[in-house]
This record gives C-alpha cells, sequence and structure tokens, in this order.
C-alpha cells in the first residue's frame, strides 16, 4: 500500500506533459485590392494594453501582415495613477515588465489550430531568433487569428476556445526584444486589419 502511494505521490509531482507541437507555416499574404476588411476582436488582456500596428507592406506572411504588437500599461489604476508605462525601473529585466507572465484571452470563439512551444527566454533588449511561442485559432467562418510570444499555454491542438478564456501567458520568445503578444488574422493569405472590442473592454475594466 506503501509503495502505491508513494508511486501516486511521485506521478502528481512530475511536470505536466508539454503540448504537442503542430504549426503549419502561413501563406505568403497579398496586398489587398481596394479597402482593408477589419476584424474586431475580444481584448487580449484583462489589464489596459496598447498596440503598435504593423503598416502595410510591412510583414509578408499572413498572421504577420497587418498584425499588431500589444503590451500591457501599468500604473494607470487606483489613487496614484499616473502617465502609464510599460515597464518598473529600467525595464532590464522580463519580470520589470507588466505584460510579463499575464494571462492572455482568447480574442475569438474558435478551435486551436496550431500550437508552437518555445521555452526558450530572451532577456530585454536581446532579440531571440524564430520560431516565436506560436498558436493558430480558427472562427467558424474560416478567419484564423495568430499570436505569438506565447509561454504556458492552457490549451492543447483540437481545442474548442471561446472569446476571454484564458489560452496561455505573455513570454518573451523567437524574435522579440520585451515581453508582449503579436496578433494578427487573416483569411487564407488575405490579411485584415485588427480593431478591438471597446465594449468588451469597458466590461473587462468594471469587473
Amino acid at each position: 500500500m506503501i509503495d502505491i502511494v508513494a508511486f501516486a505521490l511521485a506521478a502528481a509531482a512530475e511536470p505536466a506533459p508539454a503540448p504537442r507541437p503542430a504549426f503549419t507555416m502561413p501563406p505568403v499574404a497579398v496586398e489587398p485590392e481596394g479597402p482593408i476588411e477589419a476584424v474586431v476582436l475580444h481584448p487580449l488582456f484583462r489589464e489596459p494594453f496598447v498596440c503598435g500596428e504593423h503598416v502595410a507592406g510591412e510583414e509578408s506572411i499572413a498572421g504577420d501582415a497587418l498584425g499588431t504588437d500589444c503590451q500591457i500599461i501599468g500604473e494607470t489604476q487606483g489613487h496614484d495613477r499616473g502617465f502609464g508605462r510599460l515597464y518598473r525601473g529600467d525595464g532590464s529585466r522580463n519580470e520589470d515588465w507588466y505584460s510579463w507572465g499575464a494571462a492572455v484571452l482568447a480574442p475569438v470563439d474558435g478551435e486551436v489550430v496550431g500550437l508552437l512551444p518555445n521555452p526558450n527566454v530572451n532577456v530585454p533588449g536581446t532579440r531571440g531568433k524564430p520560431p516565436a511561442g506560436l498558436l493558430q485559432i480558427r472562427r467558424a467562418d474560416g478567419v484564423v487569428i495568430m499570436m505569438a510570444h506565447l509561454t504556458d499555454f492552457t490549451v492543447a491542438l483540437g481545442d474548442t476556445v471561446t472569446a476571454g478564456q484564458v489560452i496561455a501567458r505573455v513570454g518573451n520568445n523567437g524574435p522579440s526584444y520585451a515581453p508582449h503578444v503579436h496578433v494578427g488574422a487573416s483569411r487564407g493569405a488575405t490579411p485584415l486589419q485588427i480593431r478591438w472590442d471597446q465594449k468588451a473592454m469597458g466590461a473587462l475594466a468594471g469587473d
């Protein structure tokens, strides 16, 4: 009986197996003719965040093209709030960044169709080597959302996710200089412009 208990305890102490990797390289993006179609996504974080856009023609792969890089901003809430900041101190440690390790929320309802973990961790200011920790979610209408620089995935390949569900944590891996999440949207080879659901943002702020 003691041996059985010891075995059970040892098994419980073992770390969970890493997610099974499966990722298909997206196609080269085609430049849309005329107005660019937009897609509205659920906020990535519960906390306030800002994003920097990849302008048309800057990136060549669907999921990168017209994508956006998002980071949590701190010091924007509470009695002592002031101008938002991306990090504490000099930002030389990943732990200094407000985004580091933050819960990442699913931006859409859909199926996890791509997942590629990357256990490496970059030092802020130093760009790592590809690939990043990647996740792809496909909506029912065929739109695919690609997210990069993630870690500690809480979903697996083939899972169905709901917008707002925690799917991973913010990492700093792959071609990244600081903790953040890249998000891109595409339908086939056609990149889509991202907009955020500000109503959902307001609901999160009220939680």
